[in-house]
């Protein structure tokens, strides 16, 4: 059994419409936004466009799906008025996501500003704590995204999440979206089969694997610990196709989804060709 591959596909013009999008370019499963992205306001989900949504998803048989929580969203700002929108942002994304069905909503933790790791840490744990208790009983998980730790960003260090877990009360409802370019960018080599691992190593010891419900598949336009976002095509950057290949042969994440965030034209052709270089590591037994 292999992994799940898809990409995050636009949900322009209804949610709905994104199956037909991953469809076409040969997706087992997607990730989209349930809403834009860089705003705060947002419409509800038409309850006819949700039934849309759930008989695609029986149609096209693309499963699990995932939403990407908006950018604006900071759980480790120290300013109240910030903190209290993300929160009620957060609440939003969940209660979208549960309607859909979805099997997480990945959110980036936020950034300390300047007040410390340990105080952002800790206000991104209660900012989650608050959001969970506003969505008691939902199946759908946070999935916290390791980041590349720009600027005062958290996250960028497999600790960071375990202790933002740790200290959540609802911490049965947290798990863990791998991005590779952002954990690569943060200092985390897995290019050989030494180090990768070391890292997956790692990551068990700190967070542990049976967290780890989704992964982002990007190469990275930045070499390894240059703290930067910038996602580039799959074997294009400076991960290279090995450390691709490392995760997509590794048993222990077999049905995991791992999604694309590479650049793409309207045609989504460049979905089409870096679904086909993942596929193409996939050792046969």
């Amino acid at each position: 059994m292999s992994p799940k591959l898809g990409a995050h596909m636009s949900a322009a013009g209804g949610v709905s419409k994104a199956f037909a999008r991953g469809q076409s370019v040969g997706c087992e499963t997607i990730q989209i936004f349930t809403r834009n992205q860089n705003r705060w306001e947002s419409k509800p989900l038409d309850p006819a466009e949700i039934e849309r949504w759930h008989a695609a998803a029986a149609e096209t048989g693309i499963a699990p799906a995932i939403s990407h929580a908006s950018y604006l969203i900071n759980l480790g700002s120290p300013d109240d008025a910030l903190w209290e929108k993300s929160i009620g942002a957060l609440v939003d994304e969940l209660q979208r996501a549960e309607a859909l069905g979805l099997l997480g909503v990945v959110l980036h933790p936020g950034a300390h500003m300047e007040q410390g790791e340990e105080v952002g840490i800790a206000r991104v744990a209660a900012g989650l704590d608050r959001a969970h208790a506003a969505t008691a009983g939902f199946q759908t998980l946070t999935l916290l995204e390791i980041t590349a730790g720009q600027g005062t960003t958290l996250g960028y260090k497999f600790e960071h999440l375990a202790a933002m877990r740790s200290q959540a009360a609802t911490a049965e409802r947290i798990a863990v979206c791998f991005d590779t370019c952002h954990a690569f960018a943060a200092g985390y080599d897995f290019r050989t089969p030494e180090s990768y691992a070391a890292m997956i190593e790692a990551f068990d010891r700190t967070v542990g694997l049976a967290l780890l419900k989704c992964f982002h598949l990007n190469d990275s336009k930045g070499t390894l610990g240059n703290r930067r976002d910038r996602h580039e095509h799959i074997g294009k950057g400076g991960i290279g196709l090995s450390g691709f290949a490392h995760l997509l042969n590794d048993p222990r994440f077999a049905g995991i989804p791992m999604l694309l965030e590479t650049d793409k034209s309207d045609d989504l052709h460049e979905d089409a060709e870096n679904l086909a270089v993942l596929r193409g590591l996939i050792e046969r037994g």
